[in-house]
C-alpha cells in the first residue's frame, strides 16, 4: 500500500507541476503591421511619402566628370608647371562632381508647401592650381588637383507663391539660362547666387510674373545696407514659345539692368531663342574708398558695355541625340561661340562634347576686367559624362 500510495502521490505532483508551467507559459505578441513606403504621384515621378507624415520626398542628383582642354575648356584654361624643367604650360582641366538634390511637397490650406536643396561636392584642378607658385592669400603653395569645394547652390522654402532662402537670381532663372550649351557665360548674362524673398504669380492662362528681393553675392554684389536689390519679371507662355522680360535694380550702385527674351518652338525637333540685355553703368566705375568694383559690371549688368545679345537653339535628331549652339556678343566686342552634341547613351547617362570660342574685345581704359583672358582669341573644348538619378 505504501508503494501504491507513493506512486499515486508522485503522479499527482507531476500533474500539478505541469499545470503550473502551462499557466506560466510566455505568450508571444503578434507583430505590428509594417508601415511600407508609399508612392506619392502628386508632384511627379520619384516622390514617396515620408512614413508617418503627409510630406512627399524625392531624392536625386547626378555624378559628373568633365575633361577640358585648350584656353577656355571647362570655364577656363588650366595651367601647370613642369616638375622637371619648370616650364609653364597648358594641361587638362578636370573636375569630378557629386550633386545631391532633395525636393519635398505637401498640400496645406495655404497652398502647396515645397522645399528644394542642391549641394555640390567637387574634386579637380583650377586655372592656376598646378602652377608652382606661392599663394599669398592662403599662405600656401598651389597643390594641383584637390577637393575644390562644397557649395550650397539651392536651399529654399516655398508656400504658395512665396519663396525664401538660397536660390539663383530671378534675373536669370525667370527669363531662362542662355541655351543648352555648357559654356553659356562666355559673354556673361547675370549674377546668380543670392538669398531671396520672392513672390511668383501664375495666372493659369500662360501669364506669370515674379518680384524678388535679393541680397546678392561677392564683394560687389552683396548689398552694403538694408536696401535689397530688386528684380521684377513678366512672362507670356504659349504652345509656340514664350516672351519674357526682367528688370533689376542694383542697390549698391543705384543702376538698372534689363533683359528681354523670345523663345520659339519652330517644330518638334527645332527650338530657337534670342535674348538682349541693356544696363546703365554711370556709377559702376567708381573706385572710391578703395572699393574694387567689377570694372563696369555690377550684380546684374555683368556683360561688357551697356548692351549684349545672346542667341541660339537646339535641334533634336532623335530621342537620344541633339545639337545645341549659342552665339553671344556685347558692346565691348566680346564674342562667344559654343556648340555641342549631346547623346543619351542609356536612360540617365549622357555624354556631351562641346567646342567653345572666345574673341576678346576692347579693354576699358580703367583696367582689365576680372577674369579677362590673357589672349585675344581663345578656343577650347570639353567632354562631359553625367549620370543623373
Amino acid at each position: 500500500m505504501n508503494i501504491k500510495s507513493l506512486l499515486l502521490g508522485s503522479a499527482a505532483a507531476l500533474i500539478a507541476v505541469s499545470g503550473a508551467r502551462a499557466a506560466d507559459a510566455v505568450v508571444v505578441a503578434e507583430p505590428e503591421p509594417a508601415e511600407y513606403v508609399k508612392i506619392c504621384d502628386v508632384y511627379g515621378a520619384g516622390y514617396f511619402y515620408i512614413p508617418g507624415t503627409e510630406t512627399c520626398l524625392r531624392i536625386g542628383g547626378y555624378v559628373r566628370y568633365d575633361i577640358g582642354a585648350g584656353d577656355i575648356g571647362t570655364f577656363d584654361g588650366a595651367r601647370a608647371t613642369d616638375v622637371q624643367n619648370g616650364k609653364d604650360q597648358g594641361t587638362w582641366k578636370k573636375n569630378a562632381r557629386f550633386t545631391l538634390k532633395t525636393w519635398t511637397g505637401q498640400e496645406t490650406e495655404l497652398g502647396t508647401l515645397k522645399t528644394y536643396t542642391e549641394t555640390r561636392f567637387n574634386f579637380g584642378n583650377t586655372r592656376n592650381s598646378g602652377r608652382a607658385s606661392y599663394n599669398s592669400y592662403t599662405s600656401t603653395y598651389n597643390a594641383g588637383a584637390a577637393n575644390s569645394g562644397i557649395s550650397l547652390n539651392f536651399a529654399w522654402i516655398q508656400l504658395g507663391g512665396l519663396r525664401v532662402g538660397k536660390d539663383e537670381s530671378a534675373f536669370d532663372t525667370f527669363i531662362g539660362y542662355a541655351g543648352n550649351v555648357i559654356q553659356d557665360t562666355i559673354v556673361p548674362y547675370g549674377g546668380f547666387d543670392t538669398n531671396v524673398v520672392q513672390y511668383y504669380f501664375d495666372g493659369g492662362n500662360g501669364f506669370s510674373a515674379v518680384v524678388s528681393l535679393e541680397e546678392g553675392y561677392g564683394n560687389v554684389g552683396t548689398i552694403d545696407s538694408y536696401v535689397p536689390h530688386v528684380v521684377g519679371g513678366v512672362k507670356w507662355t504659349q504652345g509656340w514659345g514664350a516672351i519674357t522680360g526682367v528688370v533689376a535694380y542694383d542697390s549698391n550702385y543705384e543702376e538698372v539692368a534689363g533683359k528681354v527674351r523670345l523663345d520659339v518652338n519652330v517644330s518638334n525637333e527645332l527650338s530657337l531663342f534670342i535674348m538682349g540685355g541693356y544696363g546703365t553703368d554711370g556709377n559702376l566705375n567708381d573706385n572710391a574708398n578703395n572699393v574694387v568694383d567689377a570694372f563696369g559690371r555690377g550684380m546684374y549688368k555683368v556683360w561688357g558695355g551697356n548692351w549684349a545679345v545672346w542667341g541660339g537653339g537646339t535641334y533634336k535628331f532623335n530621342e537620344k541625340t541633339s545639337f545645341n549652339a549659342q552665339v553671344s556678343y556685347d558692346e565691348w566686342k566680346n564674342l562667344g561661340i559654343a556648340a555641342n552634341i549631346s547623346y543619351d547613351v542609356v536612360p540617365g547617362f549622357n555624354v556631351t562634347a562641346e567646342v567653345d570660342y572666345q574673341n576678346v574685345g576692347d579693354i576699358p581704359s580703367y583696367g582689365n576686367p576680372w577674369g579677362h583672358p590673357e589672349k585675344e582669341s581663345n578656343i577650347g573644348g570639353i567632354v562631359r559624362f553625367q549620370r543623373s538619378f
